[in-house]
């Protein structure tokens, strides 16, 4: 290998082991390592030829992913990210936080776009999908067939900005406006219909102001499928750290639970989008959350004592997500002895290709059925680095418990009041 290559090598090999270090999985430490969850990785390879072979009606199908603090959830999506890029699915990664609330579809959708991979394109994700469309394909067809037909409850505007996206493609300017508002970006209803009525097509529309909300729902609809017209197997969400609703307010909670439901379900409340979600939440939610803040009889209890029927909707899809925290869950298996040591060998060899040395063995953290991955992985390589420091060093590593804080959060509940009233 000459040096050059060797060079390569190595900063792929240092960015792997720093995110590691940093428990934050690239591309690289996961390639390095696999995953050992093979009964989670079918159940998903399922959803994703479930959902390549599925009809333009087909709701969302997802799953929830539970485990402990640094038990390998995120290193785990990162995989199942790589899968599905592989098999040619747009790939999105969304981490709940306050920027991005889970009951809000905007910040969602906006999240989603910002983060969605192509596969095999490094460009902006809408404008690699606008390009990859064959006007005369049978998936643009059924698209653009699907849209325009009388039962199609989404937005006008997107049909119509279609349509427009299609007929104006010398007009690159133009057709950049439709590709943003496809991402979120406001379009001026005035200047829509202006080109329309010059097209002649201003009557097969009805274009109209819609709440920010509903728009982002269609929006989701819209995109999974122009994401297939465009030729790829579909739309995969990866929805990280899903326990940070247990600090909303009860109604925001509710809310939450309901888009779990759909992310998962799917609902009739809402247009049917063909995505597939993989959501993780911490293995103590139901005991400290579900049942521990009593949300499992407050819930629908608050929202029966309103007596509207958007409220009644709302318990059910509430109640729904909330049993699919509660026992459908597919949960993180513990390593065995087996798994570690192929663990350990691999970050061992990563680590010495990235400093251009020969690690020595070291104990790292006693094997408890207690011990989370992480904890065995940051320790194995924080005494590597001591050692490679100072060889003489003999270095011990201790645990200290991270608790969750479950406890509402009045700063977040004022936030989200924000967002959704903007």
């Amino acid at each position: 290998m000459d040096q050059e290559s060797l060079e390569d090598v190595r900063q792929i090999a240092r960015r792997a082991i720093e995110a590691l270090r940093s428990g934050v999985p690239n591309g690289e430490s996961v390639k390095a390592l696999g995953t050992t969850q093979r009964s989670i990785v079918d159940r998903f390879e399922g959803l994703l030829t479930e959902t390549s072979d599925a009809t333009s009606d087909r709701s969302s199908l997802g799953m929830v992913i539970k485990g402990g603090f640094g038990s390998g959830k995120s290193h785990l999506l990162e995989y199942l990210g790589e899968v599905a890029l592989a098999k040619r699915f747009v790939v999105s990664k969304i981490v709940i936080s306050k920027e991005t609330p889970l009951h809000n579809p905007t910040a969602m959708f906006r999240a989603a776009i910002a983060s969605a991979k192509v596969p095999e394109r490094s460009g902006s994700a809408i404008d690699e999908i606008a390009a990859a469309l064959k006007f005369d394909s049978p998936r643009y067809a059924a698209l653009y067939s699907w849209l325009h037909q009388p039962e199609c409850k989404l937005d006008q505007r997107l049909s119509a900005s279609l349509r427009l996206f299609e007929s104006f493609q010398g007009d690159e300017e133009f057709a950049e406006k439709l590709t943003q508002f496809w991402a979120g970006e406001p379009f001026s209803i005035a200047e829509m219909r202006k080109r329309l009525r010059e097209a002649g097509w201003l009557g097969g529309y009805s274009l109209r102001s819609t709440k920010a909300m509903d728009l982002s729902l269609d929006r989701f609809a819209f995109v999974s499928r122009l994401i297939h017209a465009a030729g790829f197997s579909g739309w995969v969400l990866l929805i990280d750290e899903v326990e940070l609703i247990g600090r909303y307010s009860l109604m925001q909670r509710a809310k939450s639970y309901a888009e779990i439901r759909r992310w998962v379900e799917g609902s009739k409340k809402y247009p049917p989008s063909p995505i597939i979600s993989v959501l993780t939440s911490v293995d103590d939610f139901e005991g400290e959350v579900l049942i521990g803040k009593g949300d499992y009889n407050k819930i629908p209890q608050r929202l029966g004592a309103k007596d509207r029927l958007e409220e009644a909707m709302l318990s059910i899809d509430a109640i729904a997500g909330m049993k699919i925290l509660g026992s459908r869950q597919s949960e993180l298996q513990s390593p065995n002895d087996n798994e570690l040591n192929a663990t350990y060998e691999a970050i061992r060899r990563i680590h010495g290709a990235a400093y251009n040395w020969d690690p020595p063995h070291v104990g790292g953290l006693e094997r408890l059925g207690s011990n989370r991955m992480r904890q065995y992985v940051r320790a194995w390589i924080n005494e590597w680095d001591l050692i490679r420091l100072d060889p003489t060093f003999i270095p011990q590593t201790t645990v200290t418990k991270v608790e969750i804080d479950y406890g509402e959060d009045g700063d977040l509940t004022q936030l989200f009041d924000l967002l959704e009233s903007t």
